[in-house]
């Protein structure tokens, strides 16, 4: 999904307004999917580490998940996202920080480690982030889900990746 800043939270899920009903005012979401990226990734390793993190909270937080699509020729397609995921950018430091910080929210979190870029499969991957205290993991991607204030303040620090 495109990187898209979002503006005031609704008072559900998906606020509605008047417009929308036509199709004419934007839908707001009170919550948010966030991707914290370590600011020294080389350009593959951002994409690797984001597709890795957002693939398992379909999994984990069903309401994300939309409808199915459809092209007018009604071939199907895949279900995705029902709101943007967020992209921000940080030092080790603050992925550090807002790591504990999720820890502390209990927030719904995925975590992407440095071990991972020389692993080639899930049970490895699994493997390398046991063998870790959470405290000692060198984290170099987080996906952090939930209220849009909770994450905002888990991302303190951070910036929107460019």
């Amino acid at each position: 999904m495109r990187n898209i800043p979002e503006t005031s939270a609704g008072t559900s899920a998906e606020t509605d307004t008047a417009g929308a009903a036509a199709g004419t005012a934007p839908v707001r979401f009170d919550t948010k999917i966030a991707v914290l990226l370590r600011d020294d990734l080389e350009p593959w390793q951002r994409l690797n580490v984001t597709a890795f993190l957002v693939s398992g909270l379909g999994t984990a937080a069903h309401e994300v998940i939309g409808e199915p699509y459809e092209d007018a020729d009604g071939t199907p397609y895949l279900p995705m996202f029902r709101q943007p995921v967020l992209v921000f950018e940080g030092t080790k430091e603050t992925l550090t920080a807002a790591h504990g910080r999720a820890l502390s929210r209990s927030l719904p979190r995925a975590v992407f480690t440095s071990d991972l870029f020389g692993t080639g499969n899930d049970r490895d991957n699994r493997a390398a982030v046991r063998a870790v205290p959470k405290d000692q993991l060198d984290l170099v991607g987080l996906l952090v889900y939930g209220p849009r204030n909770g994450v905002d303040k888990v991302l303190k620090g951070a910036r929107m990746h460019p």
